[in-house]
């Protein structure tokens, strides 16, 4: 039995030390919305009543918002990459 998303989005948290609010806000910059409910549901147990599994698209966007959050925003493509 491999990875669910669910397991992926947990890890993800874990290894970047996340809160509720980081999410949302991570998802925030790729225009994405998610309710801090939403979030509490992804991540309990499968056995709980409340449990939500989370999507492709959910993860998808968070995915895209996090490499925002740590590496910024891409530069237009005219325009060259500045070198630190």
């Amino acid at each position: 039995m491999g990875l669910t998303n669910n397991d992926i989005f947990k890890k993800l948290r874990v290894a970047h030390k996340l809160r509720d609010t980081d999410i949302i806000d991570i998802c925030k910059l790729v225009d994405f919305k998610v309710s801090k409910g939403e979030l509490g549901a992804f991540f309990r147990n499968e056995d709980h009543p409340k449990y939500m599994e989370c999507g492709d698209q959910i993860l998808r966007n968070f995915l895209n918002g996090l490499i925002i959050h740590l590496r910024g925003p891409m530069p237009p493509k005219n325009e060259k990459p500045i070198k630190k």
